[in-house]
């Protein structure tokens, strides 16, 4: 097998060797004529492109020269466009700022009052809060919602109103405080930036061909991340301006409002005031009405108390009294047991002893259910003697609540009839309050 691949090989091999040993051929004159030919025109052709291609350059130089002059000087136009609209906005800017600090100004003074009106009402609340709370201190029955309570909470209700009115105005007030500081920083930031802006702009506008700073830049194509529409540009600063006008118009119709509840509040204050005076009045006089009756009906009941303990005392010598006879039928019944045989007899002695000490014993038990139901009423009695010298306490300590505590307390309360209660300078006033 490997013979025969050898032979194959080495009749392939001299055919190969025999072709590398010949002379490389030789061209007719006619082909050397056309090769020359051919060298001439394609040096022609390539000589006539080049000189259409200067041609064309030259042109093209011219061209593109003449567009950039034109491109520069519309980029001029349109920077100095642009820094007369940056110039104008930035007095818009400057102008709804100044406004704005004029409005919060006011609205600080404003804020001022409320605060001194808030703390001026603290005094009266805690007098009607401390009535409420020795009122609390009432026990028993007493402990009721009664007319001065419901009273005295509708005055504390009053004035937490009139405070949370107050509150809730100061709130809106240091609210609107806070959106005008908003806006003003709003404002003042986009100012900041159109100043910056502005003095970019006009470095840019200033540059020429022959300026010394300018270079060449990489990437200078990209479109930043952050960058946005002219449009965008003109709502934001757009924006700014209608945000600084709105938060000023609302702290003008704020100011009126402040104004108004300053103004309209210490009325109910004082009528409120007098009506509690004249629940406390009230109550009063019928807490005393009913001490009084009290009083009369715990005579009354100590008189029975010293009944019943004398019929207690009959009912247990009655119940004593059946001892001895019960006593001796018990001993006869006992004795007679011990007779002899037959004379064991249950005669009729013997059935009458033993109704003898049924009756005995039927009798002290209804003695004793009466005693009983004597000690029940006589702890009835002595349960409803102290009832009503605690009732009557209870009322004495409502009477000392009402009349010392309170009534003295409210002595303090400066605001009384003719007082005057109008508009509340520099905040509520103290003298306007109940």
């Amino acid at each position: 097998m490997l013979s025969e691949r050898s032979q194959i090989r080495k009749r392939l091999w001299k055919p190969q060797m025999a072709r590398l040993l010949q002379h490389p051929p030789k061209f007719l004159p006619s082909e050397w004529h056309i090769a020359n030919k051919n060298q001439c025109h394609k040096a022609e052709a390539q000589r006539s492109r080049s000189e259409r291609l200067v041609a064309e350059s030259q042109r093209l130089v011219d061209e593109i020269e003449k567009t950039t002059r034109k491109s520069q000087s519309d980029v001029n136009k349109k920077l100095e466009q642009r820094l007369e609209e940056i110039r104008f906005w930035k007095k818009e800017l400057d102008d709804k700022l100044e406004q704005l600090v004029f409005a919060t100004e006011d609205l600080l003074i404003y804020q001022t009052r409320l605060e001194k009106a808030l703390e001026s009402l603290k005094e009266p609340l805690h007098i009607t809060q401390t009535c409420l709370e020795y009122r609390e201190k009432r026990v028993g029955i007493d402990l009721v919602h009664d007319e001065v309570e419901q009273e005295l909470i509708k005055e504390a209700d009053v004035i937490q109103g009139v405070m949370a009115l107050l509150t809730r105005t100061l709130e809106e007030t240091t609210e609107q405080i806070r959106l005008n500081r908003s806006a003003k920083y709003n404002l003042e930031k986009d100012l900041k930036d159109k100043f910056v802006a502005l003095t970019i702009d006009d470095i840019c506008f200033a540059l020429n061909n022959n300026s010394p700073n300018i270079r060449y830049s990489e990437n200078v194509m990209r479109v930043e991340p952050n960058s946005v529409s002219l449009e965008d540009w003109l709502d934001f600063s757009n924006t700014n301006v209608e945000k600084a006008d709105k938060q000023r118009n609302s702290s003008l119709l704020l100011k009126v409002l402040v104004d108004r509840v300053l103004s309209q509040t210490a009325s109910d204050l004082h009528k409120q005031c007098d009506v509690v005076d004249t629940a406390f009045r009230n109550g009063l006089k019928e807490t005393k009405g009913a001490r009084d009756k009290l009083a009369d009906h715990l005579a009354k009941v100590m008189e029975e108390v010293a009944s019943q303990e004398k019929n207690v005392a009959v009912l247990e010598k009655a119940i004593l009294d059946q001892e001895g006879p019960a006593k001796v039928a018990h001993t006869r019944l006992e004795t007679r047991t011990h007779r002899p045989n037959v004379e064991l007899c249950r005669d009729v002695a013997q059935y009458r002893l033993r109704k003898e000490v049924q009756d005995i014993t039927h009798s002290v038990a209804r003695l004793k259910e009466t005693l009983a139901q004597a000690h029940t009423e006589l702890k009835g009695l002595n349960r409803r003697q102290l009832a009503l010298q605690e009732e009557i306490q209870v009322k004495e300590n409502t009477i000392y609540i009402d009349e010392v505590l309170c009534m003295h307390l409210r002595k303090s309360i400066p605001l009384r009839d003719g007082d005057d209660h109008g508009e509340w300078a520099g905040g509520l006033r103290p003298d306007a309050v109940c």
